[in-house]
Parts: C-alpha cells; structure tokens; sequence
C-alpha cells in the first residue's frame, strides 16, 4: 500500500494571518526568523503554536502518511519552522518563485500545478489555507481516477487545529485499510 503523501503548508496553517486589529492566537508565540537570502538584520516576525510540533509528530509517527513541506517557505520549512516546533528535517516540494500578483492568477492555487506534477499518481492529503473551488474540483477528479485527495482547508486566522490532523489520520487509515484506490468519493473530497 503507497502511503499518501502529507503536504503541509505554512502561511495561514501553522502561522496565522494577523486578524484585523493586528491580533493572533493566543495559543502562538512570537519568533523572528532569517529566511535564505535576507539579511540577519531584517528578520521575519512569525507566530507558531508550540503544541502543533507534538500534534504533527503525533500524525507522523502512526506510520500512515509520509509528511512534505509544500509552501513557499520551500527549504527553510525545513532548516528555520520545523526546529522552532521540534520536527525532524522533512522534505519539500521545491516550489518555483513565480512573478505573481495574487495566489489564485489562473482561478485556483497557484501551487496546484507543479504539486499534482509533482504527486504523480500518488495519493495525499494536502493542507493549506488558499484553495479554491476550482482546487476541490481537481481533489474530486484525482480521486475519481483513483489518486485519492483530501484537502484540508484551515481558516487562515486560526491556523491548524488538533481536528484537522484527526481528519487527515482517520483518512489516511481509512486509506491503508482499502488500498490506493479511491475509497470512495466522500473520503477523497472532504474539506475542512
């Protein structure tokens, strides 16, 4: 059985969007990070909540997903998120630096095109906070030729939650238990 894939965002699922009076979560801390390129004297101000690295690990030690970076953090996921939340390296789609003006220029989420090149026929979950309809249309079209998709959408203010990761683990079983084929429409379209 091919494990799906666990494609995991970052802007909008592990660090929120500042709601409108400048506010995060609560449950978040404050860190400031040097992506590659900048300069250490201008930092990036990011918030994480410590609890999602033992939530995540949770996820990723049931054995049922293998879990990859798909955000425009690209490496730094990897050398700059994923330490501040106690992961181990993982890797990550290698996302091109398009010139774009908006994240959906073509109707959907620009990194849908390279992710389902990339994907192949694999199954996977993916978990970002930017789809659009036009996304749950392509879950729903690999699942019915039998690459199983779920999208898992958080809302950007509040980031991932503990039921988002539920839904990705009780899938992913669901998957193991059936095979790689479609386990039907429900469990390949599921939003949250």
């Amino acid at each position: 059985m091919r494990q799906p894939y666990l494609l995991l965002d970052i802007d909008g699922v592990l660090i929120p969007f500042p709601d409108d009076d400048g506010t995060t979560p609560a449950t978040h801390v404050g860190h400031d990070v040097v992506p590659d390129g900048r300069s250490a004297d201008d930092p990036v101000a990011i918030w994480l909540n410590p609890d999602h690295g033992r939530l995540l690990m949770d996820v990723f030690r049931n054995g049922t997903v293998s879990p990859i970076w798909c955000t425009s953090w690209r490496r730094d996921a990897t050398t700059l998120i994923g330490p501040l939340l106690g992961l181990p390296p993982l890797p990550y789609v290698d996302l091109p630096r398009p010139q774009i003006t908006t994240s959906h220029p073509n109707g959907y989420l620009w990194k849908r095109d390279y992710v389902d090149t990339w994907l192949g026929d694999a199954p996977a979950i993916w978990i970002d906070d930017d789809f659009t309809g036009l996304d749950h249309t392509w879950a729903a079209e690999r699942t019915a030729r039998g690459m199983a998709t779920l999208l898992i959408q958080p809302d950007p203010h509040v980031g991932l939650q503990a039921e988002h990761l539920a839904q990705a683990t009780v899938w992913a079983e669901r998957l193991s238990r059936v095979g790689t084929s479609a386990p039907g429409a429900a469990p390949g379209v599921e939003a949250a």
